[in-house]
């Protein structure tokens, strides 16, 4: 039975829009994660989840420990749900979850922020905290080339020196109410840019997250060698899916992030160091026929973030062979789509989509149907489905 009739069959008794997740498939991406990372814990990305129970499951596998929130709020949430061990990715300046944090004693021992400045510090103390907070500092991990001319990365942390890590962490020393307890670096020009791309274009790619690597590995070891100097520290985390086995190579790095390879959406079809097994998809139902080699479903205007550009929108994925209009691409409310695929659809049959980034379908669904092989085992909500919105 291929995948397209499994899905149908096993959701037979649904009405549609709806999302699963195919649990054979989140296993194998799982395993191939753990693989990747060479003994190197996994902390898992928790926007690229946004599902408790199924970051319950990841959980309990062998190889992933601990979560890498995307703020404090869903971190708050998390650790009161019995979750432990959460690290916020990005700095926070919500200070009514800054004084719950310095105020609960589990959450404090529990949830670590992240800083890149002595504002962000600043910040934190304006709170007062009657609990030590957890800190760890977030250090820039681009790529500069020919004299800063070009640069690959994420527009993230100021901190880029071993100087400016070793003057930040003192700051955090001198403050009774801080501890210092990690590093991180996030590579997005090798871990969220796909290497498998043809032409030049790609051969540019390649040749750049080649020579970043190398620049990477070298800097962020003396910065974790200097910052040791200042501060006992717990975890040194770096990478994402894209980037794992050789994050994992460094010496200087203890643990991997990644998230969006469990689902593996249609952004991670393009690297050639691995591959992966669609897990997450979403179904919606043809409610129009327009005219010979078209059909209309009903919604489907689920663009993913970044570049506004067709990367960013759902693949339309089973049956294959169906496109978007080039003057309409995916509705607000209803899709066309085009192709010879369409003439084999009826009225209320499904079209199977592939979101082009992992946790955002999460935001359009309220529930996960999870599939053991052509059967629903369990259905489980996500954060939007328990009145959770944290972005």
């Amino acid at each position: 039975m291929d995948d397209r009739h499994r899905y149908d069959r096993a959701t037979a008794a649904l009405d549609a829009p709806f999302a699963i997740v195919d649990l054979a498939a989140l296993r194998s991406n799982a395993t191939a994660l753990v693989r990747r990372a060479r003994g190197k814990p996994i902390r898992v990305a928790s926007k690229s989840v946004r599902s408790r129970a199924i970051l319950e499951r990841v959980l309990a596998m062998d190889g992933f420990a601990g979560i890498m929130a995307f703020t404090l709020p869903e971190a708050l949430w998390l650790v009161s749900s019995g979750f432990r061990d959460v690290l916020v990715a990005y700095p926070t300046a919500d200070r009514a979850a800054l004084a719950q944090l310095g105020a609960d004693a589990v959450a404090a021992r529990e949830i670590t922020l992240m800083v890149d400045s002595v504002e962000h510090l600043d910040v934190i103390e304006s709170t007062h905290p009657t609990e030590q907070i957890r800190i760890c500092l977030d250090i820039d991990a681009t790529f500069l080339a020919f004299r800063g001319r070009i640069r690959a990365g994420a527009l993230r942390s100021p901190v880029r020196r071993p100087e400016q890590a070793v003057e930040l962490a003192l700051a955090v020393r001198k403050r009774s109410e801080l501890r210092l307890v990690g590093l991180m670096s996030y590579e997005a020009q090798i871990a969220g840019v796909g290497d498998a791309l043809p032409g030049p274009y790609g051969r540019a790619i390649r040749w750049m997250q080649k020579q970043s690597r190398h620049e990477l590995a070298v800097r962020r070891g003396r910065i974790v060698r200097a910052v040791r100097q200042i501060a006992d520290l717990e975890f040194v985390n770096g990478g994402g899916t894209g980037s794992i086995e050789h994050t994992a190579a460094e010496r200087a790095i203890t643990e991997i992030a990644a998230g969006s390879g469990l689902y593996h959406p249609r952004l991670f079809d393009f690297y050639r160091g691995f591959s992966g097994h669609p897990a997450a998809l979403f179904a919606l139902p043809v409610v129009r026929r327009p005219g010979p080699g078209i059909v209309t479903v009903l919604g489907g205007g689920y663009p993913a973030s970044g570049p506004g550009n067709s990367t960013r929108l759902p693949q339309p994925y089973l049956p294959a062979g169906l496109r978007y209009d080039p003057n309409e691409g995916a509705g607000e409310v209803q899709t066309p789509l085009l192709g010879p695929a369409a003439d084999r659809l009826a009225i209320g049959d499904r079209v199977w989509f592939r979101h082009a980034k992992a946790g955002e379908m999460c935001e359009r669904f309220n529930d996960l149907h999870l599939l053991e092989g052509d059967q629903i085992v369990e259905t489980v909500p996500t954060y939007r489905g328990e009145g959770r919105a944290f972005l």
